[in-house]
């Protein structure tokens, strides 16, 4: 059976050295987050991430580079596509952005190094299987850059 995603995860990856760092924040209610949102009726994948890259994190001039995979979260029938972007300018280290959604809630932006241990108590489990993921994504030869 193929899967059919419904959300969509836009990533962005930075190296710092030899570490590979993927873009997250800290949502007010729910504790660390990766970018996420819905994929709408008859919405392209890679038009659906760059949509939500924008609503969430207030990144409006990524560009797509690559589709990582579908994942199939095992939570509320939920599969994700991981879609790398890759923003046309330099991003900060922190940053704070109101997103809308869900009567608004303010973002604080950071980088999480991939392959290190995250807080148990801070990354909800849906978010760290996602990291899982990531993680197998990027250690694929095709991913290394």
């Amino acid at each position: 059976m193929e899967l059919r995603p419904n959300k969509v995860c836009p990533v962005v990856l930075r190296r710092t050295g030899r570490s590979l760092d993927v873009l997250a924040f800290v949502h007010p209610l729910a504790g660390c987050q990766l970018v996420k949102g819905t994929i709408e009726a008859g919405e392209d994948v890679r038009a659906a991430a760059l949509r939500e890259l924008a609503e969430e994190s207030g990144i409006d001039d990524a560009v797509v580079s690559r589709c990582l995979g579908l994942w199939s979260s095992g939570f509320e029938g939920q599969v994700w596509a991981f879609v790398e972007c890759v923003p046309e300018r330099p991003l900060p280290a922190y940053w704070a952005h109101h997103a809308p959604d869900d009567g608004g809630h303010t973002f604080r932006f950071f980088w999480q190094p991939l392959f290190h241990a995250v807080d148990e108590d801070a990354w909800h489990a849906l978010f760290r299987g996602a990291l899982r993921f990531l993680q197998q994504a990027a250690d694929r030869p095709e991913a290394r850059g």
